[in-house]
């Protein structure tokens, strides 16, 4: 059987704004991967993957799909029956798609109607994303579709829109001073505890204004500038959204993060923010001056993603 790896994501802007209709980018992220594989259970990892792949065959068999994007549960549970799991690294409640690589995979592999990710067009994403978060869904409770549809197709996304999404080239990495890097809170989020969090903020009248007029617009114009090569608008408006992100979202920036985070606003010398939903797992962080930042960082673990 040809094991087709799917990697991790990064959702680099549009946490949490997405869902109020801002634009967001997400890339693939390598260093992290997994794929469906045959093996003799012998493990407690392999195990405890098949069981909860046994458990999700479940679900999918009741779940509705359209006509286009049915998949063959019967073969899925075949496969699982023969020792079938989801041979991973990515790690859970970090925020780079573990479930989404899990999802775009079985996806991959069971979907009656074959798909060339190299091939599909716009309409046809906007239809991939609907069917990957009813498949993710099982996951989190809700999923926009965002982390599987990345994971499938492999390559830069932009999400225009709640409905749209695009394929978008990237500027390529140089290896300048500057850096787009992970930061290890030490513990991992839970995806659902947090939106509920943020559901709730929403249902403030002031919170959902300052979300629109200045969350989103910071989040769009750092996409814009982050295209563009555009360094010096980026940095401006990544303070903006970092110091916005510290004032109003502060319950899903981990303990241990809220200091430095704070030193980067306070020095400039980095700006955080939130990777995924918060809680724990990886924060982003960004600097025009890399090796000043680690230093700045000392005893926390870091991984350079994207160098400038």
């Amino acid at each position: 059987m040809a094991n087709p790896l799917f990697y991790a994501k990064i959702l680099l802007f549009g946490e949490y704004g997405i869902i109020e209709d801002s634009q967001g980018l997400t890339l693939p992220y390598s260093f992290y991967k997994g794929c469906l594989k045959f093996g003799d259970l012998q493990s407690d990892f392999e195990k405890k993957s098949n069981r909860s792949l046994k458990d999700y065959a479940d679900y999918l068999e009741n779940l509705e799909l359209p006509e286009a994007f049915q998949l063959d549960v019967e073969q899925l549970k075949f496969d699982l029956a023969q020792g079938m799991f989801f041979d991973s690294n990515i790690p859970q409640g970090y925020g780079v798609g573990s479930s989404g690589a899990l999802v775009a995979a079985v996806f991959e592999r069971y979907s009656v109607q074959k798909y060339d990710a190299a091939t599909i067009g716009k309409d046809e994403l906007k239809e991939l994303k609907k069917v990957f978060g009813l498949l993710e869904s099982y996951f989190h409770g809700t999923s926009s579709g965002i982390d599987p549809l990345i994971c499938y197709m492999n390559l830069p996304i932009l999400i225009e829109n709640r409905e749209n999404v695009d394929r978008v080239a990237v500027p390529a990495e140089e290896k300048g001073k500057g850096a787009i890097f992970l930061i290890d809170s030490g513990t991992t989020g839970e995806t659902g505890p947090m939106v509920n969090i943020f559901f709730e903020k929403l249902k403030n009248e002031g919170f959902r204004r300052t979300l629109k007029e200045e969350f989103i617009r910071y989040n769009n114009a750092c996409i814009d500038a982050f295209l563009k090569k555009e360094v010096n608008p980026l940095f401006k408006n990544l303070k903006k959204l970092s110091m916005w992100a510290y004032e109003h979202l502060r319950p899903m920036i981990p303990e241990g993060i809220s200091n430095i985070w704070k030193d980067g606003l306070e020095s400039n010398a980095y700006y955080l923010k939130l990777c995924g939903s918060g809680g724990g797992g990886y924060i982003l962080g960004f600097t025009q001056d890399y090796e000043k930042t680690e230093k700045m960082l000392e005893g926390f673990r870091k991984e350079v993603i994207y160098r400038f």
